[in-house]
């Protein structure tokens, strides 16, 4: 009986021991911890009082009242966000290809010079600006539009053919070997066919030229 009440005091000694030992562990924590908190709690005083002027606690409730009102419109919103991520996520598969594919036409437009001509019109175009006023431009642009009138009537086939033809004589011409001509070296030269046919020619340019009188 006696042994049995040892070991109990024993035990319940034991158990003191442990909770004497937690005690004072929990005493140092809170001995290592009570500067930390205290610093915290400072710090947080501190920035509290920097807001203090802007920020009063009806705030909360206020802001609180208008979310709770605008209830729908924050549902719409993230709707409206869900439907924003979904095509997102349906197109970012395309632009890992398509971005690629764009850079490569993009260098290809640069390696054939296309920048660099559109950055000749622009200064071109800025040269013209500092050099004209807008009426000169509005002006020459009359100008323009009716050269390309003259552009489109020379196009035709007949035209074409007789400017190809003025170029192949002019390129074939050697005026360097022209002589002084009188009137008997006229009438020698209408001797040959060449001649002849010129002053056809020249004949029919001038019943022409004579239209523009009319």
């Amino acid at each position: 009986m006696e042994e049995q009440v040892l070991k109990r005091i024993e035990g319940m000694e034991q158990q003191l021991k442990y909770l004497v030992d937690a005690s004072k562990g929990w005493q140092e924590l809170k001995h290592d911890l009570t500067p930390i908190m205290h610093d915290a709690f400072k710090t947080l005083m501190k920035e509290f009082g920097d807001v203090e002027a802007g920020f009063q606690l009806e705030d909360i409730f206020a802001l609180l009242k208008r979310m709770l009102r605008s209830i729908k419109n924050l549902t719409y919103l993230l709707e409206q966000m869900e439907n924003i991520i979904d095509l997102w996520q349906t197109i970012e598969p395309l632009l890992h290809s398509a971005v690629p594919k764009g850079i490569e036409f993009l260098d290809e437009m640069d390696q054939k010079g296309v920048f660099r001509m559109y950055k000749a019109m622009v200064e071109v175009r800025g040269k013209m600006a500092r050099a004209y006023s807008p009426e000169d431009i509005e002006v020459m642009g009359d100008g323009f539009v009716s050269m390309l009138g003259l552009i489109k009537k020379i196009s035709t086939p007949q035209a074409r053919e007789m400017l190809e033809k003025m170029a192949d004589l002019m390129t074939t011409m050697d005026l360097s070997t022209c002589k002084e001509c009188g009137p008997m070296g006229l009438v020698t030269g209408m001797s040959s066919k060449e001649a002849r046919k010129g002053l056809g020619v020249m004949l029919e340019l001038t019943k022409s030229l004579g239209k523009l009188s009319g």
